[in-house]
């Protein structure tokens, strides 16, 4: 059976009976009749009878793989954060913006699990980067023991390829195919924009014998008229810079390798053009041509599991070289990890970056699975490079235009020195708010016992999810340590970082809070957080409070709701 052939059970794991029947179901899907039995694990037999059959199809269907979608509601479930219809989703794959405006994100998808393994390209398209509109799975593992792991996509307008010779919208996806015995890289073309691929005959473009390389990024690179590819031999810190005319013919001119955080191993690179902008006004710093170099690290960040690093430089189309071996890490939690810039936005934008909110400590845990589902992606973010005073070189990473789904104010407030706001109602049709806090007057001395506290509470103030900052000591934290929803050794509480006022004496913070994420992001994005949360009962009240602040400070504060992207099938009562 060719179809079954390319539904491989996660390596190491056992499925249960439950999930083989899933499996015959998707078989079942493929074809009107079929009966066998299968082995798994040499210890768990099942037969698949007509009845299971008939329940396999109720719960996917037959339409290119998508699983059936009843809605997006749930405890848990985003509603402004990109998730799966169903089952597990990890790293985000070929982001890119087409001609006609559409941004396509696919992703390491799971359709049969609840679990990594069985990887897939799943993908979605969107107009605003936020209401995004399931499409059928776009790459599936070819006819063998194989995964189609992590990778990205490039639209080959001057068709270097041969394969668009009538088209100059022609996609190329290149991606790494993980098999027991190697990782190879390969690429398969879409003339349609994207929604169905052919795989290059030809294939792999690249191998090197390795079980270890992976997740190629492409871009290309002006100046020299070519593409260029990064891509990670994982296990030895190396991440590889090869060039081709054509994105079939690939050559290898030069390493990138040891320098800043290793952990136990690199995957997902990305090589992007950063613009550099003045932090104080946020104007474009003219001739400075400047690239950024992100890479994951997995296990061994610094607060366990996952995490990404980046590295600010210069690249003359063969060799990157870094300002210097600092660690900077595009988060101070623990739940960014893989992000990925979209190909194809104009030279004249910031570039744009999505990122899998989770860590791989505990992802596969999560109570999401009661719902169907596991991970959800970051917001789409806007980035540039700052040289600050205080800290030098920093990656800024802001949201995206919000406007899109921005809703009614719900608090407006402001005051000068201590004040605040007491339970305050955050009950919203989506369950879902965006806060801003701006602190003016913080010039001069400031007192030892200054600061600020916000907390979000359930109903019964049992739990909370809760942040603050200490304006003696510019240090900030995160604390999701009273939601009880989830317990484990991995789940870390508390998430700090240092974060000075601006020159001009202000402070600022952002947050996005949706059902059981929030991103976090001081000082129009100077340092952000992205943490899962997952309490027992949805937080309906916000208190914010200052103390101690200099009789000149000001504190602003706005909280509006945030409108569900998924209308209908999101909202429900939180």
């Amino acid at each position: 059976m060719e179809f079954l052939s390319r539904l491989q059970l996660p390596r190491g794991r056992c499925w249960c009976a439950q999930s083989v029947i899933l499996v015959l179901g998707l078989v079942a899907l493929q074809s009107t009749t079929f009966k066998c039995t299968v082995v798994v694990c040499s210890q768990v037999k099942a037969t698949a009878y007509e009845a299971d059959i008939a329940a396999a199809r109720r719960t996917l269907t037959a339409s290119g793989g998508i699983p059936a979608l009843d809605n997006y509601t749930g405890l848990y479930r985003p509603q402004v954060h990109f998730s799966p219809p169903q089952q597990f989703m990890n790293d985000p794959n070929g982001l890119h913006k087409d001609a006609k405006g559409t941004y396509h994100l696919y992703y390491q998808y799971n359709p049969t699990g609840l679990v990594a393994g069985n990887q897939h390209w799943g993908h979605a398209t969107s107009k605003d980067l936020y209401h995004w509109e399931n499409q059928p799975i776009a790459i599936y593992p070819p006819p063998s023991d194989s995964q189609v792991f992590s990778g990205s996509a490039v639209i080959d307008s001057n068709n270097t390829s041969g394969f668009f010779p009538n088209q100059t919208d022609g996609v190329v996806a290149i991606y790494t195919l993980n098999s027991p015995s190697a990782e190879v890289q390969e690429i398969a073309y879409s003339h349609d924009g994207g929604y169905t691929f052919t795989r290059y005959d030809g294939n792999p473009v690249i191998d090197v014998n390795s079980t270890q390389f992976r997740d190629p990024k492409v871009i290309w690179h002006e100046k020299t008229q070519r593409w260029i590819m990064v891509v990670s031999h994982a296990q030895d810190f190396v991440i590889a810079f090869y060039t081709s005319p054509d994105l079939k013919a690939w050559t290898l001119v030069t390493n990138f390798s040891h320098q800043g955080l290793l952990g136990s191993q690199w995957e997902c690179p990305n090589l992007v053009p950063m613009p550099v902008r003045d932090i104080a006004s946020g104007e474009l710093i003219e001739h400075q041509d400047m690239y950024l170099l992100a890479i994951s690290v997995n296990p061994g960040a610094p607060l366990g599991g996952s995490a990404t690093q980046y590295f600010p430089g210069t690249f003359n189309g063969t060799t990157f070289t870094a300002i210097d071996r600092t660690v900077r890490l595009t988060d101070f939690a623990k739940d960014n990890y893989a992000g990925q810039f979209f190909y194809g936005i104009p030279d004249d934008e910031d570039p744009i970056s999505i990122a899998w909110a989770s860590n791989w400590q505990y992802a596969e845990q999560v109570p999401t699975a009661q719902e169907g589902w596991r991970s959800a992606m970051s917001v789409p973010r806007r980035n540039f490079l700052a040289n600050t005073p205080s800290t030098g070189w920093v990656l800024v990473s802001r949201p995206h235009d919000l406007r899109p789904i921005l809703g009614q104010v719900l608090v407006e407030k402001e005051w000068r020195a201590e004040g605040g706001i007491s339970n305050a109602s955050i009950l919203t049709e989506s369950g879902v708010v965006h806060l801003n806090v701006a602190v003016s007057g913080l010039l001069g001395s400031i007192p030892a016992d200054s600061s600020l506290e916000i907390a979000l509470s359930t109903s019964d103030s049992q739990e909370s999810l809760s942040c603050g900052y200490s304006f003696s000591d510019n240090a900030f934290f995160l604390d999701r340590g009273n939601t009880r929803g989830f317990q484990d050794p991995t789940f870390t509480s508390n998430f700090s970082t240092s974060v000075f006022p601006r020159e001009d004496g202000t402070w600022t913070m952002s947050a996005v809070v949706d059902r059981s994420i929030i991103e976090v992001f001081l000082n129009e994005g100077i340092a952000s957080a992205t943490s899962v949360f997952f309490a027992t009962q949805p937080l309906t009240s916000i208190s914010i409070s200052t103390a101690g602040l200099p009789s000149g400070a000001t504190t602003k504060v706005e909280l509006r709701a945030l409108e569900s992207v998924w209308g209908a099938i999101g909202n429900d009562t939180v």
